[in-house]
């Protein structure tokens, strides 16, 4: 028999091989018939081939070139609406008829035709292109910017034999850059006027102007017929600058309009007639009008296109502009099931969250309760946080008149300075000017001022440079005690990490408002839906018929605005109802007048033009954002007020009207939020200065002056200007010096401070603007 030879324990012993491959029947063996929980729900995915890749990246770009011809035919086709120009001056002498009279004789081919309105169509067959030319007044701001809200392209004339831009053609830079610049196209007038050897050098002197706010806009000339047709085919093919707070929404400008009273005479239904642009409108829907208000729709008709280029060559040859339209279909009708309310604000419910009659035991138990707690003065609606900062007594309701009637004086801070800043604040208010050699009779020039206004002026710089150089800084009252002055305030133990209950202590405005769980969530799935909708009637020329609209209200608004544009916006859901808007603003420059907060102004959020007393904080991120008493010059600031609900993005644009003077704009922006959640903290500081210091304690006087508020604040943090920090420890005698001790030795010239907190909300003094012409424009608003 054979012997086989077998390994001993000194020979050499091979490592096995770690290959990465395997075989399927080794991997099947190291398993054991053990399968991963993703193997279940994971589906084969195909690897694409090369060819494959090829075929998709072709459809990807198809795709994309369908979508950007798809927007570019959108403008100005003769299956869509035309492109929309308004026409602005750069200077308020120079007449653009004159540029509009070289645009309609450009071409012998040219379809011109007009509307009610006043608003000029050309058509062109050769470019297959329409335009439609709009001509808001001068010196109208507002109706300005609503011919530019609407605008595809802002046709910016100038001339250059006068002033290229005057002080109008500033203000009107400023404003469309403020509220969103359409296409800017800058055309220059009467070159040729100017000796030839001048002319390029004129070109270059209006190029150099208008870089200062367009650096990337060249500037073209208008003088000629072939200049005119430039300009057109400039205006075809030019980018599309995309404004998305009005992308967003439908629109359309008026090209007719009717108002049919109702057989009592009080209301009446509005029919506008115009080319509907962005998204789809829906009839269950609301509408804005601009100077107007909120409305309902009864119906929406479609008509055929009365400035198309078949219809304008027939009327042409026939030298029938004002043919009738014969040919009219019913698009929608509203359902008053699914039609939209115009219920704006929440009603309250008196009982809401009322107590039933309690039982006679729980009478008997509360008695008990009363007999054996201490009774404290806490006003009505505190939290028991609130409550630990009010000084126990024995006497119940002694005192709560005083103490009502002291707090309801504590929004008017002291803003008293001292005789040498009021001359300081003086002599930075006049300059030295050159006096003509004829002189302006005092009695003409005093019917221009407004000494009062003056007054209130120099006041208003006075406190403004007093919070500047010392913020939120206050004195306490000798007089008042200051547990009872600064009753509703509370200290934290660090602004930035200390809680804050935002449901807490409400005021009575808060129950009409409305408050969205997620603000963000439900803009994107209103966007989404708005999208999606199946009836797209882009392009469509339609006639909106708009119900309830107050006959006295429409006299006076077309009687103040016949040649202003009107402009009709629908509103997506939510945007009719109440609630808390965040804007966020920067000042624009123009003015260095310090704006107080709960002071009146102006403000045009998007499509939406009202009145508002605003309060301004800081744009900060955290929870809580310090309240701010003036909106200080070359500053950035949030303005909350309660206004109708709108999504973002939308600019933003605040306006100050003053008396014997025109608008002014003073900021700019973006609407932030709709939260009424937003904690607004209003901070004043109380400080006290040392009297004796040894090593880490010292007497502090003057911050207050009896023993009872010492001991009332007592559990608040100290902070001093040179960056100690401490608590009060003990109160010394019956005069306000108390015993405090910090972190380090305290220096002699040192000030301690102690912070109080307290949240403000902001007045209900919501007012719809009307729109009038200047001479009529602050009797409407008090209206």
């Amino acid at each position: 028999m054979q012997h086989t030879h077998r390994p001993g324990h000194l020979k050499q012993s091979n490592k096995t091989h770690k290959s990465r491959h395997r075989s399927k029947r080794g991997i099947a063996a190291a398993v054991k018939g053990k399968v991963n929980v993703k193997e279940f729900v994971r589906r084969n995915r195909h690897i694409l081939k090369k060819d494959e890749r090829r075929h998709q990246a072709n459809q990807i770009r198809k795709n994309k070139r369908e979508e950007v011809l798809a927007k570019k035919r959108a403008l100005g086709g003769t299956r869509y609406p035309p492109f929309l120009v308004c026409v602005v001056p750069l200077n308020a002498q120079l007449d653009v008829q004159s540029a509009l009279v070289i645009l309609k004789t450009c071409s012998e081919e040219a379809v011109v035709s007009q509307s009610e309105n006043g608003i000029l169509h050309i058509g062109l067959p050769n470019f297959k292109q329409r335009f439609s030319f709009i001509c808001p007044e001068v010196d109208n701001e507002f109706a300005l910017l609503d011919a530019l809200k609407i605008a595809d392209t802002a046709l910016f004339v100038s001339s250059a034999l006068d002033e290229p831009v005057d002080e109008w053609g500033e203000k009107v830079l400023a404003l469309s850059m403020a509220q969103g610049m359409p296409t800017p196209v800058v055309v220059a007038m009467d070159i040729e006027g100017v000796h030839p050897k001048k002319r390029t050098t004129e070109k270059q002197n209006v190029q150099k102007l208008i870089s200062k706010w367009l650096p990337e806009e060249k500037v073209m000339q208008l003088d000629k017929s072939s200049d005119g047709l430039n300009l057109l085919r400039r205006i075809g093919n030019q980018k599309r600058n995309i404004i998305h707070h009005r992308e967003k929404r439908p629109y359309l400008l008026a090209e007719e309009v009717q108002y049919v009273p109702d057989a009592e005479g009080e209301s009446g239904t509005l029919k506008v007639s115009g080319y509907l642009r962005g998204m789809p409108l829906n009839v269950n829907g609301l509408v804005h009008i601009t100077g107007l208000g909120d409305f309902q729709m009864i119906r929406i008709d479609g008509h055929e296109d009365p400035h198309s280029l078949n219809l304008g060559k027939e009327n042409t040859k026939s030298d029938s502009m004002d043919a009738e339209i014969t040919k009219t279909s019913v698009l929608q009708v509203a359902d008053p099931t699914k039609q939209e309310s115009l219920a704006s604000e929440n009603i309250p419910d008196p009982m809401d969250a009322e107590q039933t009659w309690p039982t006679e035991e729980e009478i008997e138990q509360a008695n008990l309760e009363t007999k054996t707690k201490k009774v404290k003065k806490v006003p009505k609606g505190w939290s028991d946080y609130q409550a630990a900062w009010i000084v126990e007594s024995d006497v119940e309701g002694e005192g709560s008149d005083a103490s009502e009637s002291q707090s309801e004086n504590e929004e008017f801070m002291s803003c008293e300075e001292d005789n040498s800043d009021a001359e300081d604040a003086e002599d930075n208010d006049f300059e030295s000017v050159t006096e003509s050699e004829v002189g302006v009779s005092d009695e003409k020039y005093d019917t221009t001022i407004d000494a009062h206004e003056e007054h209130e002026m120099l006041h208003k710089l006075a406190a403004a440079k007093e919070d500047r150089q010392f913020p939120d800084e206050v004195d306490t009252p000798q007089d008042v005690p200051a547990r009872e002055r600064f009753m509703r305030y509370r200290g934290l133990e660090s602004f930035r990490t200390s809680p804050w209950d935002p449901k807490e202590n409400l005021p009575a405005d808060y129950a009409r408002i409305f408050q969205f769980e997620n603000y963000d969530r439900t803009r994107r799935r209103i966007f989404k839906e708005n999208k999606d909708s199946l009836i797209n009637m882009y392009g469509f020329y339609i006639t909106i018929h708009v119900k309830d609209v107050r006959q006295d209200l429409w006299k006076v608004y077309h009687t103040a605005n016949q040649n202003a544009p009107l402009a009709v916006f629908g509103l997506l859901p939510h945007e009719h109802k109440m609630s808390l808007m965040n804007v966020v603003l920067k000042r624009t420059g123009a003015s260095d007048e310090p704006i107080k907060s709960k002071e009146r102004l102006i403000f045009q959020v998007g499509y939406r033009r009202f009145i508002v007393n605003p309060i301004f904080s800081q744009h900060t991120n955290g929870s809580k954002h310090k309240y701010e008493r003036f909106f200080q010059p070359a500053s950035t600031c949030v303005a909350t007020f309660y206004a109708p609900i709108q999504f973002s993005p939308s600019t933003v644009l605040c306006f100050k009207e003053k008396r014997n003077t025109k608008l002014q704009l003073i900021a700019s922006g973006v609407l932030l939020s709709c939260n009424p959640d937003r904690l607004i903290i209003k901070r004043i500081v109380l400080s006290g200065h040392p009297y004796k210091v040894h090593k880490r304690s010292a007497v502090i006087r003057f911050m207050f002056f009896n023993r009872e508020d010492v001991l009332y604040f007592k559990p608040c943090k100290l902070r001093t200007k040179y960056g100690r920090t401490g608590h009060i420890k003990e109160s010394l005698g019956t005069h306000g010096h108390m015993k405090c001790v910090f972190d380090d030795q305290l220096k002699s010239q040192d000030t301690v401070l102690l912070n109080l907190y307290k949240r403000m909300f902001p007045k209900w003094t919501y007012e719809n603007c009307i729109v009038t012409d200047r001479d009529s424009k602050s009797d409407a608003m008090e209206s």
